[in-house]
């Protein structure tokens, strides 16, 4: 056998070879699952709540590094420029795809950048209103938008979150104009808009059923493509005629690019036996969270998709954070 011929057998054998070996030897030392939000957030939750599952099935510590700043960017950043070796990890959602978007010189791609592992739960949002501004009803909202642009306003935990975001998109697939009201966080947001001083928004079901039940706020829809089962009276905005009016809140692992095959495969094997269990179900439900799972394959095309959405919302409406 030619000496060229016979090295390239022999490095591809010790390819061959060292797949499965790196798998077997993984992981190898603590793992850090890095939250780009404060503690407390949903995406937090996650991570606290499965770090130590995970932990006990690697049998390696989880260590859960809060990093937030720039809507997630800076904790994104830390995860894109680590060893992609399966140690370093990162529960994001939505904003992972929209602060990227809002931002100038971000320095990484979402896309490009990241391996996906597996989606983790589901957040359903809810559309309300303050019960003063006699909407009661998505059609009573288009109406009164369009009759005075601009002059009905919403709330948003901040510019490129999921509740902005959901927003934009309404207005864009109806053709109306709200004026938007971005808070530093939920709570003033939810306060205002209880108090009257913001018309509507979108909050999330478990926030907002409690003050709807109370008679504090109307519920006006879903933004979910099913109905909710703790409001199964309450409609989706599709079925009230707002095609394509998909505003589900995503949260999920991800890894630098370049994570061994192996290690993403092994990693996503664990989370969905761990997301799958009942107790961990019943703890995401309380906190209004719907645990799921997926493969890295069918995650990276929920991504590609929000992208495409996104991009064009963001871009034919200038938004911006900066």
């Amino acid at each position: 056998m030619p000496r060229v011929t016979l090295a390239i057998a022999v490095s591809a054998c010790l390819v061959a070879a060292a797949t499965p070996a790196l798998a077997q030897v993984y992981p190898s030392r603590p793992i850090r699952v890095v939250v780009p939000f404060t503690p407390g957030t949903g995406m937090d939750i996650i991570a606290r709540g499965v770090g130590p599952r995970l932990s006990e099935r690697l049998g390696q510590p989880v260590v859960i590094d809060n990093r937030p700043g720039a809507s997630g960017n800076l904790g994104a950043e830390l995860v894109a420029r680590a060893t992609a070796d399966g140690h370093t990890m990162m529960v994001s959602g939505n904003p992972l795809i929209t602060s990227a978007l809002l931002y100038r010189n971000v320095p990484f791609k979402p896309l490009a950048d990241f391996a996906p592992i597996s989606l983790a739960a589901w957040g359903t949002l809810m559309l309300v209103a303050n019960p003063g501004t006699k909407i009661n009803s998505v059609a009573d909202l288009v109406a009164q938008a369009t009759a005075s642009p601009g002059k009905i306003s919403y709330g948003s935990p901040g510019i490129g979150t999921p509740h902005h975001m959901s927003m934009e998109l309404f207005k864009d697939l109806t053709g109306t104009n709200l004026l938007h009201v971005p808070y530093k966080g939920s709570a003033g947001a939810v306060t205002d808009v209880l108090g009257g001083q913001i018309n509507v928004m979108f909050m999330p079901i478990h926030v907002g059923a409690q003050f709807v039940k109370a008679g504090r706020l109307k519920a006006l829809a879903v933004g979910s493509a099913k109905r909710h089962p703790s409001a199964p009276d309450l409609p989706t905005l599709q079925e009230l005629g707002v095609k394509g009016a998909e505003v589900d809140m995503w949260y999920g692992y991800l890894a630098p690019k370049n994570t061994p095959s192996p290690v993403i495969k092994k990693l996503d094997s664990e989370l969905r036996a761990i997301l799958e269990q009942p107790d961990v179900r019943t703890s995401f439900s309380a906190q209004g969270m719907d645990a799921t799972s997926s493969t890295p394959v069918e995650f990276a095309r929920l991504m590609q998709r929000e992208d495409a959405l996104w991009s064009a919302i963001i871009k034919k409406n200038n938004i911006s954070a900066e």
